[in-house]
């Protein structure tokens, strides 16, 4: 299935806090992945799903792999901007491809690929994805294809 249209990859505006640096006023590394994370679960939002919604419904989505590069600091109170472009959607997981920039220059700060899973909350086994949120997906424009193997 190819995409319907191209646009904008979607994007998650936040700001840097005390909590998220270190003793130098640098962001820890492993907030970097918390800003992604927020990122996916807002673009779930914006596509008129919620996490709870779904797992009352018993689906969750789950981190089966991640990769970070990080190319130079965020500090504290820049504002950034945290992309989660979906590029492969399969039966039951989703590949993000994400970055992180600050709003003010543009500079890339971190980027990362995610291999989200989508499992039954009563035994965390692989379970497809409804219609309607594979739909939704696909409709976005940013999903080069889909596929139903390798999963």
């Amino acid at each position: 299935m190819r995409a319907q249209d191209a646009g904008q990859p979607f994007a998650h505006r936040c700001r840097v806090y005390y909590e998220d640096t270190d003793a130098g006023g640098v962001v820890y590394y492993v907030n970097y992945l918390k800003f992604m994370e927020r990122a996916r679960t807002e673009r779930l939002r914006e596509l008129g799903f919620s996490q709870s919604t779904l797992a009352g419904e018993g689906l969750l989505f789950v981190v089966h792999s991640s990769e970070a590069r990080y190319h130079a600091p965020a500090r504290l109170d820049d504002e950034l901007v945290v992309s989660a472009e979906v590029y492969e959607l399969n039966r039951a997981s989703l590949r993000f491809r994400q970055q992180v920039r600050r709003v003010a220059d543009n500079v890339l700060l971190c980027e990362g690929q995610f291999l989200v899973a989508c499992v039954r909350a009563d035994n965390f086994k692989p379970r497809a994805m409804s219609p309607s949120l594979r739909t939704a997906f696909a409709g976005q424009g940013d999903v080069a294809g889909t596929s139903t193997a390798g999963e």
